[in-house]
């Protein structure tokens, strides 16, 4: 054989999309097996364990869906509640804590973009399938009431037409009068 190593490429690159769902279900593993040592302090720190694994697990879950194979143009960045998007024929930024709502937009390529509403009134519009657009999963998940299982649901949805994922709760002005 010459210089390879041990695994193919497509292996080693399967390996790293999964190893985070992998070492979630070890921890899961490793909890019952504490928990199956006997006594009531193994019992419940195996429970503790193995629950947090398998929350662990679903999450992960949730992120490899959200990921996608990088065929749109651009780059996105994350920095300190900052989304930017630098693309081919423009691009922006959008802060998290301004954001009053967040589509899933389908364009008629059956690409898919999300689009983040700021107060102002002003958008961006970012591809889901841009490099670095997996990292919105967790910037996503600071917005206020957004669960992880309604992004992954928003974006594999076969809609056409736009789909509303998140909208800030606006304050009703007439508790402030009570």
């Amino acid at each position: 054989m010459s210089g390879g190593g041990f695994l193919r490429p497509g292996a080693v690159a399967a390996l790293r999309r999964w190893r985070e769902v992998a070492g979630a279900l070890a921890l899961t593993a490793g909890g019952l097996w504490v928990a199956g040592l006997g006594g009531w302090f193994f019992l419940a720190a195996g429970g503790l364990l193995a629950t947090a694994g398998a929350g662990g697990a679903l999450l992960a879950l949730r992120r490899l869906r959200f990921a996608r194979d990088v065929d749109q143009p651009g780059i996105v960045e994350i920095d300190e509640g900052q989304v930017r998007y630098f693309g081919p024929a423009g691009g922006g930024f959008a802060a998290l804590p301004d954001l009053v709502a967040l589509d899933l937009l389908t364009d008629a390529r059956g690409r898919k973009w999300w689009r983040l509403a700021e107060a102002g009134g002003s958008a961006l519009d970012v591809p889901a399938a841009a490099m670095g657009a997996d990292r919105l999963f967790e910037a996503f998940a600071t917005l206020p009431g957004l669960s992880s299982a309604r992004l992954v649901a928003a974006l594999e949805s076969p809609a056409t037409a736009p789909v509303p994922v998140w909208r800030r709760a606006v304050p009703d002005p007439r508790r402030a009068l009570t």
